[in-house]
């Protein structure tokens, strides 16, 4: 009886396993749904990607949609609240950051053409968004969403 347990853990990790996110890392990939332009959770779903994620060697995407295309307009400014004010990091700071570390930002098309932005609006790094790349993330097994 004892075997049979021990086997059927084993198995039951298999295939409870997760699967790489892509073939340069053995962990899973984490895609941000932030749809706010509100700043103080902003920067909580930014740190988080950028700290918690990324740097802990899971590949990071942000996608910016709905009121999140105005934070990474390079006219706008941004406050700052809790930890990251004491850092003096604008959210566009943080942003770049996030990218220079190897994080994906992507904008939303349609909701970028809505706000009247544009790709030259917006933090140099940021990928215009299509259905392809948004997909890549959504959709993939390996990827986990969450949303701010």
């Amino acid at each position: 009886m004892r075997t049979f347990l021990t086997k059927l853990a084993l198995a039951l990790s298999l295939v409870f396993m997760p699967l790489s996110a892509n073939a340069d890392t053995d962990k899973p990939g984490l895609f941000i749904n932030l749809t706010t332009d509100d700043t103080w959770a902003a920067t909580k779903a930014i740190m988080f990607a950028h700290e918690k994620s990324l740097k802990n060697g899971h590949p990071t995407a942000i996608w910016m949609n709905v009121r999140a295309v105005y934070l990474a307009d390079k006219k706008r400014p941004s406050h700052v609240h809790g930890l990251m004010a004491e850092k003096g990091l604008s959210v566009q700071d943080m942003l770049t950051n996030f990218m220079a570390d190897g994080g994906v930002v992507i904008m939303c098309g349609a909701c970028s053409k809505a706000a009247g932005l544009t790709k030259a609006d917006y933090i140099d790094g940021v990928q215009m968004g299509d259905f392809a790349l948004v997909e890549s993330w959504l959709f993939n097994p390996n990827v986990t969403t969450l949303s701010w």
